[in-house]
């Protein structure tokens, strides 16, 4: 098998982050492919290879798959890791992720993901602090169930890679998620979300739309990227 992983700005694309990292941290070798955010919608440039228009797309021969959920299912099948060996955690990690996937929308239109800044946010609405406050559930019971130090036992898995994006979000607006701090500290410090922040870092482009979001986020406190 020979994999492409299309994926989009490393500064933005939340949703590329987790089948990326997933594939890094398993060691399940890939072709890296970047097709970037150039304005609001990309819709039709991206129907040349994705068939919703959208990233991340993996490209595995002439088969292509798509959505970061579906990718990490297809993996599933095909390499061990990607969900715990543990019945318990597995059922836990299966549903935190698809929590994730289909939820949380609060969190993603309020803390746009942009892993290169720090923001002072606005004073948070209900939806965000009931979206926080749950975030910091599933941390805390994650870890306090199954020992950590990740969120579904000893082994990384689609758990962590599908809330890695949260990460970068909590450290960008500063969320409080109590005891889950230790797991935000712990996925951020990983290789493979170290080489992404730097390459997020390094990304001299910016989309008009992505940094308006940003704009109506908060206070901008600092800017580490290139400019």
């Amino acid at each position: 098998m020979s994999y492409t992983l299309i994926t989009a700005n490393r500064n933005y694309s939340s949703w590329s982050l987790r089948p990326w990292l997933l594939m890094k941290a398993l060691g399940i070798p890939f072709t890296d492919r970047i097709e970037p955010f150039t304005k609001p919608s990309n819709y039709d440039e991206f129907r040349a290879f994705s068939p919703t228009g959208q990233v991340p797309v993996l490209l595995d021969g002439a088969r292509t798959v798509w959505d970061s959920l579906g990718i990490a299912l297809y993996l599933a099948e095909r390499h061990d890791g990607v969900w715990p060996d543990d019945e318990a955690a597995r059922a836990f990690a299966m549903c935190a992720v698809t929590e994730m996937h289909g939820g949380f929308s609060a969190l993603r239109n309020d803390c746009t993901m942009n892993v290169g800044v720090r923001v002072k946010p606005r004073p948070m609405r209900p939806a965000l602090v009931r979206d926080v406050a749950r975030v910091r559930e599933i941390f805390e019971q994650g870890l306090a169930q199954f020992g950590g130090p990740w969120l579904a036992g000893p082994a990384f898995t689609a758990l962590d890679a599908f809330f890695a994006p949260v990460a970068f979000r909590i450290r960008t607006y500063g969320l409080d998620v109590g005891k889950g701090q230790a797991w935000v500290d712990h996925v951020i410090a990983h290789p493979a979300m170290q080489q992404w922040e730097a390459e997020a870092l390094a990304e001299a482009w910016r989309e008009e739309s992505h940094e308006a979001e940003l704009a109506d986020a908060g206070e901008i406190t600092a800017d580490y990227r290139q400019s």
